[in-house]
């Protein structure tokens, strides 16, 4: 009797994994817009295209860095007018973020982005981290609706 509930086990829990797993798709066509969507972000930021910039993002997206502070990881918040705000301040050009797809997953109206970075501010290096994106589809398209990073000299 042990061994039958355990066969019934395995397969309950490798079928549940299989199910699990396809739910995540790789829908070439979503996945090139989703990377459009931050690459726009980041082509804006650097001209200092708020109008631009504001149209990759959800009307109720979250910002959010993570800054280590006496070895202790703090979680600020920042709304995303702060950052048009912010931007809007810098000349074209001095605000240069570049990263790499690392990760890019889709489901439907949902989407994951692992991007790590290097941080140029007026053509010189200021630091690095990872951005982690989660954007969702719209009817105007793609927008971001929620990003966190982490910053590191």
């Amino acid at each position: 009797m042990f061994k039958k509930l355990l066969l019934v086990a395995i397969i309950h829990i490798g079928a549940s994994a299989f199910l699990n797993a396809q739910t995540v798709t790789t829908n070439e066509k979503d996945i090139e817009a989703v990377k459009g969507v931050i690459q726009n972000m980041f082509t804006a930021m650097k001209n200092s295209d708020t109008l631009s910039l504001k149209q990759c993002f959800s009307n109720t997206a979250i910002l959010q860095t993570i800054v280590s502070k006496q070895n202790e990881a703090v979680v600020q918040n920042a709304s995303v007018q702060d950052f048009l705000i912010s931007v809007a301040k810098q000349p074209a050009g001095s605000l240069d973020e570049r990263i790499e797809f690392e990760t890019v997953k889709t489901n439907k109206e949902l989407a994951i982005v692992w991007t790590p970075y290097q941080f140029y501010y007026k053509d010189k290096y200021s630091h690095r981290g990872v951005n982690s994106f989660q954007l969702v589809q719209l009817k105007d398209g793609w927008k971001i609706q929620y990003l966190i990073d982490t910053r590191y000299k």
